[in-house]
């Protein structure tokens, strides 16, 4: 499958780097878009990517992090927590660069129109503005982090928002589960999965104290079945 790097112009006039993959072949599908936990766009990220394209999807995996630190960093290299900060600033800073990938992608002759956002870790949040506000057609959020900022984006939300954490994530915490329960119950188009005995970072084969790989595979198959579902609308029309 065609994949590599590619340069996006940002919406600020600047360019920055984002991984692209795609499928072999085939009639235009939907696509992911892969908002990278703190780490960057790491082999992790790739490996998805590529997973998503071998299974008839475009993917792609911006770069979020071009204006502080760009590139993947190591698990444990202390300049990680530097691209986090200021947290509320970087998020917004990362809503334009998701907009702006969005718009790259309507360029890809295999791209059907219709996206979902898939958010990890620091980039949990973007599943929840990507349907929002940015024009994405789903979201899905594995381990995301404070999450509780982005709660009240989600009242009322027409379209689906898939959130998975691990019953041993420490970031978290109980109430933070329950707050999600709660919404999920009284909205329809947001579910929300705990998933037993897993820590945070469950999707990330590199953390290899955390990584789950029968919470990989669930995570991935909830992923594919919105996508799935963003294919069929697309074909009805």
């Amino acid at each position: 499958m065609p994949q590599g790097d590619i340069r996006i112009r940002s919406s600020e006039g600047s360019e920055f780097d984002a991984y692209f993959a795609t499928p072999d072949a085939g009639c235009p599908a939907p696509a992911v878009v892969l908002a990278c936990a703190i780490h960057g766009v790491d082999d992790d990220i790739r490996a998805m990517a590529a997973e998503f394209a071998a299974r008839g999807y475009v993917a792609a995996a911006p770069d979020l992090f071009w204006r502080t630190l760009p590139g993947p960093l190591a698990r444990g290299d202390a300049r990680a927590a530097q691209r986090a900060q200021p947290r509320l600033e970087r998020i917004a800073a990362g809503e334009r660069d998701l907009a702006d990938v969005l718009r790259a992608l309507r360029e890809q002759p295999l791209f059907n129109g219709r996206a979902a956002l898939m958010g990890f870790c620091y980039s949990g949040p973007y599943a929840i503005l990507g349907p929002r506000r940015l024009g994405y057609h789903a979201g899905i959020a594995c381990h995301g982090t404070r999450m509780l900022d982005f709660i009240d984006e989600l009242d009322a939300i027409d379209r689906p928002v898939r959130i998975l954490w691990g019953d041993r994530d420490t970031t978290a915490p109980a109430s933070v589960l329950e707050a999600y329960r709660r919404l999920a119950a009284r909205e329809r188009n947001v579910d929300v999965h705990v998933l037993p005995g897993v820590r945070h970072g469950y999707m990330m084969r590199g953390n290899v104290a955390a990584f789950d790989r029968a919470a990989y595979r669930f995570s991935m198959e909830c992923a594919l079945a919105v996508l799935e579902s963003l294919r069929a609308s697309f074909d009805n029309g």
